[in-house]
């Protein structure tokens, strides 16, 4: 039987959290930490997945069933994505395996990464012809199906790797020209509930739209200077600009004593800004610090009980592996 590799990179938000789900602009990389789904055919009419990664060994399902029943937490996107392509195109019995290359803790896209991953390797097992930005939207209708929210932005990442300008929804997809990326990773031992946090952040902006819209308004203004920023390497005003958007995030309150710990900390040690990364409550936290710096600003997030993790930006999008 026929077995398909496709590997797709994590993802770090650099600027424009939560605002980016309401047609606002965000900048977002890839990480070089990649997520593995290897998806095989089989005799039978049921799906059969190896997930280590969320404690699932040997989960079967009928084709029949899927999308109806109880599904594991850890399996939607790929149930969902599975389901999503035998709708278009019915095959038969599938062995699919994925391995994390990056702990789903960290929040690095996991659920974006498999679903990208899982949706290219079935177009390729299946020799069905599709192009990039069908690929995207048929992704982004998967997230969108199972948790009934989302921009976009980290299917994007999965998608296309690099550092991207994105505007929610791909209505505008652009690469930055960046290299070398003087960036420092926190992560702080909490795991988000990122939807969660969406529906907070939705509830406050009925609450108080005038305010909030400003808010957004002014994340959308430094999402513009940082366009211009990066490919520039101005790493001191981007580091502000980390800064003043961590203020909005705080002001939105996603951030958490955690982050604001980690944050401070790499501030205080020399970083030029630092920010959290993503929906907030925990996760990780992003901050720009020059060489001479960075082990200063490493050990200061550690002694703030954070754990720093290697990671590089940029990575290249979902691929196929030999």
């Amino acid at each position: 039987m026929k077995k398909i590799k496709a590997s797709t990179p994590g993802k770090l938000m650099l600027f424009g959290e939560h605002a980016v789900i309401y047609d606002r602009p965000c900048i977002v990389a890839a990480v070089d930490q990649r997520f593995m789904v290897t998806v095989e055919e089989i005799e039978g009419e049921e799906i059969v997945v190896q997930a280590p990664g969320v404690g699932m060994h040997d989960y079967r399902k009928k084709l029949a069933d899927l999308g109806e029943t109880r599904i594991p937490k850890g399996l939607r996107f790929v149930e969902e994505t599975v389901r999503s392509f035998y709708e278009k195109h019915k095959n038969g019995g599938l062995r699919i395996k994925t391995e994390n290359h990056f702990s789903s803790e960290f929040g690095f896209g996991s659920s974006a990464a498999v679903t990208v991953g899982l949706a290219k390797a079935l177009h390729e097992l299946f020799k069905v012809e599709i192009l990039e930005h069908e690929l995207f939207e048929f992704c982004y209708q998967v997230v969108l199906k199972v948790q009934g929210v989302g921009s976009g932005f980290d299917i994007a990442a999965a998608l296309y790797g690099g550092v991207l300008y994105f505007v929610t929804g791909g209505k505008r997809i652009e690469q930055l020209k960046v290299s070398n990326l003087p960036i420092v990773v926190g992560y702080t031992g909490v795991k988000a509930d990122t939807p969660t946090l969406v529906r907070q952040v939705a509830e406050l902006r009925r609450q108080h739209p005038i305010r909030v819209e400003r808010w957004f308004e002014e994340m959308t203004a430094m999402v513009e200077k940082a366009k211009r920023w990066f490919p520039q390497g101005e790493w001191f005003k981007l580091g502000k600009l980390m800064d003043e958007n961590q203020e909005i995030l705080k002001k939105l309150g996603v951030s958490s004593v955690e982050l604001d710990r980690l944050t401070g900390a790499a501030v205080k040690a020399g970083a030029d800004g630092a920010k959290l990364s993503g929906a907030g409550g925990g996760d990780c936290m992003i901050a720009l610090v020059g060489e001479k710096k960075r082990r200063m600003v490493e050990k200061a997030i550690e002694a703030a009980d954070g754990e720093v993790l290697k990671v590089k930006l940029g990575a290249e999008g979902v691929r196929i592996e030999k």
